[in-house]
């Protein structure tokens, strides 16, 4: 990300958290929120399953749901009593790029937090009758996943985008890729995904720094990376495709992906205004000509889904099976439309409604605590709001006609559409409208 040009006068600056880095390679975030009554705790491991390779695939989200079976000398059933017990709650997540487990507690109960999300990430129990029990629930999970037509159209999409990759096989594996796990097998992956130099201790809310500082060198700071290395991840490679999926609905749902930038890249917030303009709440374009003027479908939105080194621009729609050709072609042309430089009035709206809803989307503990974490894995430091503010207010007209270039240069785009046979058109009609 570029420095900013200029800041924008209604963020005012904070007192950016410090980043401190334990002797292992731990490093640690403390963001205090003055008022607030309760804490929360983020550890973040920098991977997840785009480190996987094909055989792989699912092993990071089934090693999340194993973590929590039993650890540090507790039981399933105890860690979660223990951290109740205190007026908290515990969960974690799973995704590409990193792996999240989170405590949300009263003030007073960082220390409790801090020793049990300690235990998941370096002493699971890994108990094989467990193991073939999780082993059932995620295939019930992904069984579900395939169920529900939101699901599935976006995987499907997301298959075509980065097809025989990390980023293009579904998060939660394959009942046969889940299937070769073993405790052995999958402790020596806990400790390749969860080493000291991949972890992020980020704190935000009734939180001290010393006492932050003190419980992660007690629990995080004396382990050491145990694991084989991972590779850095291969540069991501945008294949495109179509995958039309005919299934009985009462509508159909269509995800319409170009190839974009990474978070690291200039154009980041370019896209992320870009996204705004095109679908990004009722004044938007899409939703003005596509809902409100046409009658085309009930909900249609634009998005940017964005990672280290690439990203790609999404629009979603739920539509009547015989208008999803007439609105891939809506949505094509509208994209085409970002070749011509936007008004004043709509950038600055489009400005004000995104740093509404990342400023907004910050004011919760966990969201700060979150947000740190990733940041520093992405750029090795927190960023200022107003830094951010100032990245959003430098954007140009001129920068949004750039970026739409260089995605429509690619000349390849990649098309779900699930349900009814005759909405199965939509994804040659949007690629014909876009590329002839």
């Amino acid at each position: 990300m570029s420095a900013p040009s200029r800041r924008a006068d209604p963020i005012a600056p904070t007192q950016t958290p410090k980043v401190h880095t334990l002797s292992n390679g731990v490093r640690v975030v403390c963001d205090p929120i003055p008022g607030l009554q309760t804490v929360a705790l983020s550890v973040v491991a920098g991977q997840g399953a785009r480190a996987e390779d094909a055989v792989r695939s699912g092993w990071s989200h089934l090693l999340e749901h194993m973590v929590f079976k039993g650890a540090g000398g507790r039981s399933a059933r105890e860690i979660v009593e223990a951290i109740e017990a205190q007026g908290g709650n515990i969960n974690a997540a799973t995704g590409y790029e990193r792996t999240s487990f989170q405590v949300r507690a009263l003030a007073g109960g960082l220390d409790l937090g801090c020793a049990v999300i300690a235990d998941l990430v370096q002493r699971p129990t890994m108990d094989e009758a467990d193991l073939a029990k999780e082993k059932q629930v995620v295939g019930q999970e992904i069984a579900e996943a395939a169920d529900a037509p939101d699901d599935l159209v976006f995987e499907l999409a997301q298959t075509a985008a980065f097809e025989g990759q990390p980023l293009g096989r579904p998060i939660l594996g394959t009942p046969q890729s889940i299937g070769t796990t073993t405790p052995t097998t999958l402790s020596a992956w806990r400790a390749s995904l969860y080493g000291p130099k991949t972890l992020v201790v980020s704190a935000a809310g009734a939180v001290d720094e010393d006492e932050l500082l003190r419980l992660a060198e007690r629990d995080f700071g004396h382990g050491a990376d145990d694991g084989a290395a991972l590779a850095a991840p291969e540069p991501a490679i945008f294949t495109g495709g179509q995958r039309p999926v005919a299934k009985k609905l009462e509508q159909a749902n269509l995800v319409l992906l170009l190839p974009a930038v990474g978070v690291k890249d200039d154009g980041y917030f370019a896209l992320r205004l870009l996204a705004e303009i095109l679908g990004g709440g009722m004044a938007s374009r899409l939703f003005q000509e596509a809902r409100e003027k046409r009658g085309l479908a009930y909900a249609i939105d634009a998005y940017s889904e964005t990672y280290a080194d690439t990203g790609v621009l999404g629009v979603f729609a739920g539509c009547a099976a015989g208008d999803a050709a007439e609105l891939a072609r809506v949505a094509a042309g509208e994209i085409m439309g970002m070749l011509q430089p936007v008004g004043e009035a709509e950038l600055s709206r489009a400005k004000a409604q995104l740093k509404g809803a990342m400023f907004m989307g910050r004011e919760g503990a966990l969201a700060r605590a979150e947000q740190a974490a990733g940041q520093v894995l992405l750029f090795g430091r927190t960023l200022d709001p107003a830094e951010v503010a100032a990245e959003v207010d430098a954007v140009t007209p001129g920068d949004l006609v750039t970026l739409t270039e260089r995605i429509l240069a690619h000349r390849r785009a990649a098309m779900a559409v699930l349900g009814p046979k005759t909405a199965l058109k939509a994804a040659p009609a949007f690629e014909a409208a876009l590329f002839g």
